[in-house]
């Protein structure tokens, strides 16, 4: 993380397109978390319902608690990792460090909540399908913008560069 905080990024410009390759396979990791979101369910409360809690309508079951466990184990691993790299990407930009601390704080807590959600759909009530949903939409649009944030910032980087710096 040296390079970031030095601005080292303004002449390293293999480094800044690999970091940029990466974010655009985190886009591509940022789509896909929606489409599977919508793939079962959509922004309504009954849909959250029926998916955590089984509809009849639908011949589905409840979610079971192995099955939460199983997905919240690698969930919480994976969008850890993932949140843990792009706070860092973050620490690059020119945001005030009031900024970078109320973004870092803000997905983390979204990520919690949007894991948590479906547990309390379906072990505590329905009522937090509201929850759920809301949870869902702030986590991908605090992703997106840490997206966005760090490739305009790499971006910038490459453009500001002074000539003496290109390798």
């Amino acid at each position: 993380m040296r390079f970031f905080v030095t601005g080292e990024q303004y002449g390293k410009s293999l480094l800044n397109v690999l970091i940029l390759m990466f974010l655009g396979y985190i886009a591509l990791l940022w789509l896909s978390n929606g489409l599977m979101y919508f793939h079962h369910m959509n922004l309504t409360a009954e849909s959250v319902i029926a998916y955590y809690l089984g509809s009849e309508e639908q011949f589905t079951q409840a979610r079971s608690y192995q099955g939460m466990l199983e997905v919240a184990h690698f969930h919480l691993f994976a969008m850890g990792m993932l949140i843990l790299t792009l706070t860092h990407l973050m620490l690059m930009t020119d945001f005030s460090m009031r900024a970078k601390v109320w973004l870092s704080w803000f997905i983390y807590l979204s990520a919690i909540a949007d894991e948590a959600g479906g547990w309390l759909v379906r072990f505590v009530g329905p009522m937090f399908a509201y929850f759920k949903i809301a949870a869902f939409l702030v986590l991908e649009c605090s992703l997106a913008t840490l997206l966005i944030v760090v490739a305009a910032a790499l971006i910038r980087a490459h453009y500001q560069r002074r000539p003496s710096s290109y390798e």
